[in-house]
Formats: C-alpha cells, structure tokens, sequence
C-alpha cells in the first residue's frame, strides 16, 4: 500500500535524457541506471579488471641492487627524485577528486569511476610507501620533497593553485564563471597532472626496467601507468562531454587561458627533467625530455580539441608500446595473475 501510494504522489523515474555530468538538480544522483554515459562505466569496469596491490610484487632484487654499488649517483638521483614527487602527487590527485571534482559532479556513473579513481590514487600512495619501506629510505626526505626540491614543489603548487578556488565556501558551478574555473580544474588535474607531469617519470623508471635494473620498482611504476591511462581517458571524456553540454565555457577567451596553462606546465616538467638529469644515465638526456614533454602536450591539446603548438617528435617510442601491451605480453606476470581479469581489458 505504502509503494503504490509514493508512485500515486506523482514520484518520477529517472529519464537519461535530464542527466547531465554538472548543474543537473533534476535527476537523483543516487540512481545509476539507466547509463547514460557509457563510457564511465566502461571506465569503471576497466579499472576493476586492472586490479593489483603493491605488496605482490618481489622487492628483493630493487633491495640487493640498491644495496650494492652497481647504481652510481646519479641513477640514485633519479630514482629518489621520482619517489619524492610522486609521492606526494598522487595524494593531491585524490584529495582533488574527493574534496573539488566529486561534490561537483551531478551524475552517478561518472561518480562511480571517481569512486574507483580515488581507490587507485591510494593504491598508488601506497606503492611508494612500500618502495621506500622495501628499500629502507628515509621516509622523511621522500614525503617531504615537494617541500624541499624546488622543481617538484612548482609542479605541485601550480595543481594546488587550480584547486583553492574550488575549496571556497560558497564555489558553485551554476555561474559561467565558477563552471569554467571547474572545467580548468578537470584540464589541470587530468590533463596535466595525470596526462603531462607523470610521464617524464614513467619514462625515466621505465628506463630503468627495460635495462634490467630495479625491476620491482618498475612493474609498480608499470602498473601505475596502466591505471592512469585510463584515468586520463576517462578525464578527456569528461572534459570533452562537459564541454558539449556546456558550449558557452568554451570561448576563444578560455581556450587561450587553457593554452597559457599547458605552456607554463611544460617548461615546469622540462625543469623537472633537466633536475632529475643533470647528466645523462642509461641513455637518457634531459634535451630528449623537451622533446618528449612537448610530444605529449600536443597529443593533450588534440584530444581535447586545440592544435598542437610544439610540433616535435617524440624521442622514447617506446613508451607507446609499454602503454598498448601487446596480447602476447601477459602484463600480470607476478602473483597478481592468480585472481585478476587482465584478459577483460580492452584498449584503444
């Protein structure tokens, strides 16, 4: 009597045609279905199938390695430069998700990876927290370098510039203005946190694997690539799609301030870069960097609907491969194989 009497009331079953990704006060958010963004979901189902935790890759090699005398200073340097700011980076990614993205976002499936995400940014905080254990560092000087290394600590406070005004009492997405200042927010953090300033590190970590070297640390940082593939694909989905809904933020006006951003996060990861090498190591110089910095800004500038400005060619083709896989490699090699969906995932 009670169920017939709510749907007598005039109660109204979600319609997916009022959902929308921001400002969508029409539609109870606490609904999934029915999807009208499909590709969160597809995004939400790969992140589960790419499932690992950190204390199932072997150390023991990275620990004898690093032990020994068989990495000279300036491979140590890179090494411990990468820890110090990932470290602390993938905490602000999930303290932006949960503190400026999620309470902004009015639509449950997109909710759902964010849910996900936020899992997967922990998951990362704790790798490196496992690195540093495995490898007996001083916890200290890692956690604390986005204090103390200039050129990790101006990556990090231009994110945490794109998160203050959201955090203000009172920030709404229902003016053109505070919907723009999100929509730079969404470019800031996936675009460029998870889609620029990660990969000089990837590169050098992964360096580092193919030669054999630190191998522990590498499937971590592999895995840690996986994930924020699809992270950064989902944020170009979000992006774009908030975009569509929304034409009016996307001014000329917005696009050049976009564009300011994406050049002054560029020369940040070519000083990050040249830091981290002030010598070459493993075949690796700090120039190739430019040139692999700017490479991978013009892949974010078309995805999201600019023109690539740099024009350079990208130098470590070879990442490419390391993010496709290939079927014939089984990217799950450890005990991680045993109980995870690998073979679910599906990549463009």
């Amino acid at each position: 009597m009670a169920n017939t009497k709510l749907r007598e009331s005039g109660v109204k079953r979600v319609d997916v045609a009022d959902k929308r990704l921001i400002n969508c006060h029409a539609v109870d958010v606490n609904q999934l279905m029915p999807l009208k963004y499909k590709w969160a979901w597809e995004h939400y189902l790969n992140g589960c199938a790419n499932h690992w935790m950190p204390n199932e890759v072997p150390m023991s090699k990275d620990i004898e390695l690093w032990k020994s005398n068989n990495l000279n200073a300036d491979e140590r340097r890179v090494i411990m430069r990468n820890l110090g700011f990932f470290a602390t980076a993938e905490s602000l990614v999930g303290n932006n998700i949960v503190l400026a993205i999620f309470r902004h976002i009015t639509n449950p499936e997109a909710r759902q990876y964010l849910l996900r995400q936020g899992f997967e940014e922990a998951i990362h905080t704790h790798a490196f927290l496992y690195i540093v254990e495995s490898l007996t560092l001083d916890h200290g000087e890692v956690f604390n370098m986005y204090n103390e290394i200039n050129t990790i600590h101006n990556k990090d406070r231009f994110e945490m510039e794109l998160t203050a005004d959201i955090l203000k009492p009172g920030f709404t997405t229902t003016t053109p203005e505070g919907a723009q200042k999100f929509l730079e927010n969404l470019i800031g953090f996936y675009i460029i946190m998870e889609g620029l300033f990660f990969y000089s590190g990837f590169a050098m970590i992964l360096s580092f694997l193919r030669q054999n070297k630190m191998v522990g640390v590498g499937e971590q940082f592999q895995y840690i690539l996986r994930d924020e593939s699809i992270h950064l694909n989902f944020g170009i989905d979000l992006i774009n799609t908030v975009k569509e809904e929304n034409p009016d933020l996307w001014t000329p006006e917005f696009q050049a301030h976009i564009i300011d951003k994406m050049k002054q996060a560029v020369e940040l990861e070519i000083q990050y870069a040249e830091d981290c090498l002030p010598r070459g190591i493993l075949g690796l110089t700090a120039p190739m960097f430019r040139d692999y910095v700017q490479y991978i800004a013009d892949r974010r500038f078309e995805r999201i609907g600019l023109k690539a400005i740099y024009r350079s060619k990208n130098p470590f083709p070879w990442m490419s491969e390391t993010i496709d896989l290939g079927k014939e490699k089984n990217f799950f090699e450890t005990r991680v194989t045993e109980y995870q969906s690998a073979s679910n995932l599906v990549w463009s």
